[in-house]
């Protein structure tokens, strides 16, 4: 069931705009929203009980809240289901195009950490939301604080990477160089080889025709 307040959240586009509404006890509120692909929706959000006491609203340190986002044209195909404290914020990015239903509940939160689920919840709640659709810009300071210490953590990575190129190439200029060297040596180590070897066979050449002329001239052959 649609209220006033509903269709000022289903009015919101591009643009974040803090908002509340109310909530009688445990009972769920929702909402819908036509949402493109790939849309980044960031809300924060802030949920007070009436105390009859003071006649105000105020938090409530037994009180959570349980937010579910539900995709209506994938057969309700649940995106999200968070339980957390009454203050707080969730995040999400529309898979595909399509009417999203966003729905509240607050819960009651037992005192030793777990949940009581929808009862215990008594009176009204006030419900402040603070909805941005498709604004990163709307990311609170914190979030850019991550955001900016992942881009340095890139950075760094990339730093690192281009000196780990610089030494490889280096590396490969030292390979070069050594090749060259182990290859000019070879070649110098082969030729003087061939040299000693000419140099061996003239010597043979001469030892044999001297030999040949002093057998000769002994009048041995």
């Amino acid at each position: 069931m649609w209220s006033p307040s509903l269709f000022l959240l289903a009015a919101l586009a591009t643009t974040s705009q803090a908002l509340y509404f109310y909530i009688d006890g445990a009972t769920q509120k929702c909402f819908f929203e036509e949402l493109p692909k790939d849309t980044l929706v960031v809300g924060h959000f802030h949920a007070e009980q009436w105390d009859e006491h003071t006649k105000t609203y105020g938090p409530n340190p037994d009180m959570g809240v349980f937010i579910s986002v539900d995709e209506t044209f994938d057969n309700d195909h649940r995106v999200i289901a968070q339980r957390g404290p009454a203050k707080g914020r969730f995040t999400f990015s529309a898979a595909d195009s399509g009417e999203h239903r966003l729905c509240f509940t607050p819960q009651n939160v037992a005192s030793s950490g777990g949940w009581l689920g929808h009862g215990d919840i008594k009176g009204s709640v006030r419900f402040t939301l603070d909805l941005a659709i498709g604004e990163t810009s709307k990311i609170e300071s914190t979030d850019k604080g991550k955001i900016d210490d992942i881009v340095q953590k890139v950075r760094d990575l990339n730093s690192r990477l281009q000196d780990i190129r610089r030494e490889q190439v280096f590396q490969r200029e030292r390979e070069a160089e050594f090749r060259d060297q182990s290859e000019s040596t070879n070649a110098r180590v082969v030729r003087w080889t061939l040299i000693q070897l000419a140099i061996l066979g003239v010597t043979c050449a001469w030892q044999l025709s001297h030999l040949r002329a002093f057998f000769i001239k002994q009048k041995l052959t």
